[in-house]
């Protein structure tokens, strides 16, 4: 499986961003769906996730300025990101497990995609 994130950049604070991951090839192994991030210095962390059914959890740090959602026709994840601050900024990842639950160390992912960087000024 290859995922292909796209959709990051810089923005000011309170600015809104939203990203995308695509994935291909056998998307038959793609059940649960996560976005992580890891800034300089910091350990990664998880941001999101989401079943194939759709149930979704967040980080404390994102619950209520965080979406994300999935398309499992397309095979996509988005993360709908408002209201931005500076301690957003990292490189944000998608991941996908064959697992219904990623966890949230990223211990059971299978597939990593590449990352796309998320700066935000204050």
């Amino acid at each position: 499986v290859k995922l292909v994130e796209s959709g990051g950049g810089a923005v000011q604070a309170g600015g809104s961003l939203r990203l995308s991951c695509t994935a291909s090839g056998n998307t038959n192994t793609v059940n649960g769906m996560a976005w992580f991030r890891q800034a300089p210095g910091k350990q990664r962390e998880m941001v999101a996730s989401i079943t194939y059914a759709g149930t979704t959890t967040y980080a404390d740090s994102v619950k209520g300025r965080f979406t994300i959602s999935r398309d499992n026709v397309e095979h996509t994840v988005s993360l709908q990101m408002n209201d931005l601050k500076p301690e957003d900024t990292a490189l944000y990842t998608c991941a996908t497990a064959w697992s219904s639950v990623i966890v949230s160390l990223g211990q059971n992912v299978d597939y990593w995609g590449q990352g796309t960087q998320v700066t935000v000024s204050s």
